[in-house]
């Protein structure tokens, strides 16, 4: 998904804009995140832009997304491009000395 969200509208209010926008981003990766997987691949990884414009789109990860877009509508911005290709990915495992616990 590569899209410039327009946040402007004659009839629809700013809120129930941005509350659109976050609502398509959620349907496009749970539509991802339900393909089939490659056999060599373990989950779907995001590659995330988000930006005022195309051009000044910065990388986030996948679960910055909803404060970014929050982080928009408190800066009024009348549109925002995201960014959100789906690739393939393999877990890797975590050095010995790297536990959650410890």
């Amino acid at each position: 998904m590569k899209k410039t969200f327009q946040l402007s509208h004659p009839k629809i209010a700013y809120p129930r804009l941005i509350e659109a926008a976050k609502a398509d981003v959620k349907k496009y990766l749970k539509r991802e995140r339900n393909k089939t997987l490659p056999d060599y691949a373990d989950f779907w990884g995001f590659d995330c832009k988000f930006g005022n414009t195309e051009d000044a789109a910065e990388v986030i990860h996948v679960a910055e997304i909803n404060d970014k877009i929050s982080f928009a509508e408190s800066q009024a911005w009348q549109t925002f491009y995201l960014e959100i290709l789906a690739t393939p990915a393999t877990r890797t495992k975590r050095p010995e000395g790297e536990a959650d616990g410890e």
